[in-house]
């Protein structure tokens, strides 16, 4: 065996930024045969962000959990939150798999009126 001669050369690149824990913002759909379960993820968002999320058990083929935010839940109802998801999410979730929902709400009003 040849020893290499001359000098040896790397190239790094180097790049890094900011994470946020947990790694999602407003919805997190568990499905049933996720490798993480329900009890493993309750428990590290109690560690990671105290009372931010709240756990909604779902009777569905495929869905078992839905970790909502509570800032979503200031804004709309979680009935609401939930049929929006079973309409619109659900129907693409795999039972072994865990969805990251963005669920951006803005509210306006059409008009205000005062009265002096």
């Amino acid at each position: 065996m040849s020893k290499l001669e001359g000098q040896v050369n790397y190239q790094i690149n180097l790049s890094f930024k900011e994470i946020n824990l947990p790694p999602f913002e407003d919805i997190l759909v568990v499905g049933n045969q996720s490798k993480q379960g329900r009890v493993g993820l309750s428990k590290s968002f109690d560690y990671l962000v105290p009372m931010s999320f709240d756990m909604v058990e779902i009777d569905d083929e495929d869905v078992a959990v839905v970790f909502i935010s509570r800032k979503v839940l200031k804004k709309v109802p979680k009935d609401k939150v939930i049929r929006i998801l079973k309409e619109k999410v659900f129907p693409f979730v795999s039972n072994d798999e865990i969805l990251k929902v963005d669920f951006k709400i803005s509210v306006t009003y059409e008009s205000i009126e005062i009265t002096t």
